[in-house]
């Protein structure tokens, strides 16, 4: 079934730009919670799904959540960061990241990004953790000019890519800084073989419509750690402790993933495998055919990191003018997001930085359709667009 990817509008066939895939068992497993009335917070699908991405992601322990931005809030507070402590993060990120750490009433320390792979740059952390922070007397690292404490640092996997985690977690054992993996974008992609979001303390994926499996709404809590796992089921089942007494021990929140959707993560997670080879094809057909088109680059990624090409996106000087041409002739295509310190509420945080690429990254990037069931007769027609508006400039 490709009924996403054939829509009219104005008369005009749309391709979207990354939406659902759903061919497998996902009818099948959502008429099963209808007929036996499970569709809640409690059902075999959650669990059948939570211990399918644990095996999946080679982790012990996968927590469902109601999205990945209240795994990344469920996760921060594990972690135990609290009122005006600093987290640092991309600067070139979804604001999911950032707001999680808002939630939390700590303040994000914005990094800048690797010019080519659009991580953010572990030189420019290494700086700052060394040369504008220190050491309290409870052994917290800490910024020297306020003496607040820097309590986690968020990795994005951006586009599905990955930094140097290695060297990322040397730096966390060095100055005893928790890892928080922000993988929503990541699930199938891995740095030396190991999959991307079990690196970190914790680690976070998401299941929203646009990702490689979806479940409309949905995410979920990675952890080889049995305490910090119980802890996340405690907190996003709002911290209920007796199974049949309403008694909660603390403020929790009920960020619970329902059984129905779980049943349609199943079915997702039973097609991952063909997705992402679908993704990889997606990916390899784009640079084939536009790696000699006007100015157009791509996202490096180093040899250590298996990309699952979740969201195809080129970089051109013309990033303005192209997404108009497409999106006006029915190629749904976006910019890369905003960086944080462009919004009102981030735009007074602290923005580690020497030359501000996330502000070039931001005004040259294009998104361009990357569907898992894009068919060639569609990338084709991507192509054809994109090397037409560039022969007529």
């Amino acid at each position: 079934m490709n009924h996403f990817m054939t829509q009219k509008m104005n008369n005009k066939k749309i391709i979207p730009l990354s939406v659902p895939n759903i061919s497998g068992n996902e009818w099948k497993y959502v008429k099963d919670c209808l007929d036996t009335g499970w569709i809640s917070s409690v059902g075999s699908y959650v669990n059948e799904f939570e211990k399918s991405i644990a095996k999946y992601c080679n982790v012990k322990h996968a927590i469902a959540t109601s999205s990945g931005t209240t795994a990344l809030h469920t996760s921060l507070q594990i972690l135990g960061v609290k009122e005006n402590d600093y987290v640092i993060i991309p600067n070139i990120t979804f604001v999911a990241t950032a707001n999680a750490v808002k939630y939390c009433g700590a303040e994000p320390i914005l990094i800048d990004a690797d010019p080519e792979t659009w991580q953010f740059d572990l030189d420019l952390v290494e700086e700052f953790i060394e040369n504008s922070c220190e050491t309290n007397t409870k052994n917290e690292l800490c910024y020297k000019k306020d003496k607040r404490r820097v309590s986690a640092i968020i990795p994005v996997h951006i586009q599905g890519n990955m930094c140097d985690m290695n060297r990322l977690i040397s730096l966390s054992k060095k100055y005893s800084i928790n890892i928080l993996e922000d993988a929503a974008e990541a699930l199938g992609s891995s740095y030396k073989k190991k999959s991307a979001g079990t690196f970190g303390t914790l680690g976070c994926l998401s299941f929203n419509g646009n990702k490689t499996i979806s479940t409309g709404g949905g995410g979920m809590i990675l952890t080889n750690n049995q305490d910090l796992a119980s802890k996340a089921k405690h907190l996003t089942t709002t911290a209920k402790k007796d199974p049949m007494e309403y008694y909660h021990d603390e403020v929790g929140y009920n960020y619970r993933l329902v059984n129905v959707l779980a049943a349609i993560g199943v079915a997702q997670l039973e097609q991952l495998p063909g997705f992402l080879k679908r993704k990889n094809y997606v990916g390899e057909f784009y640079k084939d055919h536009l790696s000699n088109v006007g100015d157009i680059s791509f996202q490096k990624v180093n040899k250590d990191v298996i990309t699952n090409h979740w969201l195809f996106t080129i970089k051109t000087k013309y990033q303005k003018k192209l997404l108009k041409f497409l999106n006006e002739n029915g190629v749904i295509s976006r910019p890369f997001w905003m960086p944080m310190n462009k919004l009102p509420m981030y735009a007074n945080c602290i923005y580690i930085n020497k030359s501000d690429n996330c502000k070039k990254i931001h005004k040259s990037c294009i998104s361009i359709p990357s569907s898992t069931n894009i068919s060639d007769q569609e990338l084709s027609i991507v192509v054809n667009y994109i090397k037409t508006f560039f022969n007529e400039l």
